[in-house]
């Protein structure tokens, strides 16, 4: 290799390294921050670099040569830079889109833990009452008229919860499966309201609650799947009444708002303890104890799921559901687009 070889060589990196580390420095310090950035950086690095290596080759005189070079690199840079703010910004779309995957994915793998674990221990315990209660009447232990009665009527209020939590436990799998089919057409809050009123009016009786309605002087019409909304509404005031202790109350209120229609459950009960605030909707969570599904005015325990199909419902509606603290009890408020 001739000295003119090794010299144009030498120019070309001393020209051209700067550019490159330079290049390096703003690439590590825009890499996290926009993936488009990124993309333009590490196009610019290569065009820059080579006409940094031109102008210390032409010994920064500006020749027919360095002429040429810069009308190629300009019309290089004027093709590849577009290119590449649009390739960095659907790389960077596919990045979040991929991340929100994995976040989901992680979500549900864990709600389904969460599911298992509820199975496997709230399933067992009223399986454990009827194998009990079936053993002793097929033992011969209970003998009685009247025994035999109340043994039979408490196999068959297990019977029940535990028809109600596998019900529960399908719904929940066809929500999370986003399998659920809404018959979607004009509903009157008010109306529902009324009927989730007396449906609802002996469970409050028997726990001592009263519970009434606050219905709007006008209509409230929404576009919904009326039976849905129907579980949404109970599912809120049965837990209310069973959170809330003799000789509170329930409340039932609809209206609209902010371009919004809504429905509202308020109890006198203990509250919401704030770090359950954000979980309570979710799959089987059941926090303290100040909100645990304990049995209320002899009431049977839920499913542990009742809010989580709730939200559920609702979002499948394209409405928001919460849940707030008062001054005396908490507050559930399902939100709703108006048509």
């Amino acid at each position: 290799m001739d000295d003119s070889t090794l010299r144009l060589i030498g120019y070309t990196a001393a020209g051209s390294l700067p550019v490159v580390l330079a290049g390096a420095i703003v690439l590590r310090g825009t890499g996290n921050r926009s993936l488009t950035t990124s993309m333009v950086v590490l196009v610019l690095i290569p065009i820059l670099s080579a006409l940094a290596g031109m102008v210390a080759v032409s010994g920064l005189m500006f020749t027919d040569e360095l002429h040429h070079t810069l009308v190629v690199l300009g019309v290089v840079a004027t093709v590849t830079l577009p290119a590449a703010v649009l390739l960095g910004r659907q790389q960077a779309r596919k990045t979040v889109w991929e991340r929100q995957i994995r976040d989901q994915e992680r979500a549900a793998e864990q709600s389904r833990r969460e599911l298992v674990a509820w199975v496997s221990h709230d399933l067992r315990t009223p399986l454990a009452g009827i194998r009990a209660m079936a053993e002793a009447l097929a033992d011969g232990v209970v003998t009685g008229d009247a025994d035999v009665t109340r043994y039979a009527g408490q196999i068959g209020r297990e019977v029940h919860r535990l028809g109600g939590m596998v019900d529960d436990l399908f719904d929940m799998s066809k929500i999370s499966a986003g399998a659920l089919r809404l018959d979607l057409g004009p509903v009157d809050l008010r109306e529902l309201v009324d009927e989730v009123l007396a449906a609802n009016r002996p469970t409050a009786e028997r726990a001592a609650i009263a519970l009434h309605a606050e219905h709007p002087a006008t209509r409230v019409t929404v576009a919904a799947d009326d039976r849905a909304l129907v579980r949404v509404l109970s599912n809120l005031v049965c837990n209310a009444i069973a959170h809330t202790p003799p000789g509170g109350r329930v409340a039932i209120s609809a209206g609209t708002g902010d371009g919004h229609a809504w429905a509202r459950v308020d109890d006198t009960g203990p509250g919401i303890a704030e770090p359950d605030l954000p979980r309570i909707f979710d799959i089987a969570y059941r926090g303290t104890a100040a909100r645990s599904p304990v049995a209320a005015g002899g009431l049977p325990a839920g499913s542990g799921m009742g809010l989580a199909i709730a939200a559920g419902l609702v979002h499948a509606h394209a409405g928001a559901i919460s849940a707030e603290n008062r001054e005396q009890g908490c507050r559930f408020e399902v939100r709703l687009p108006l048509p």
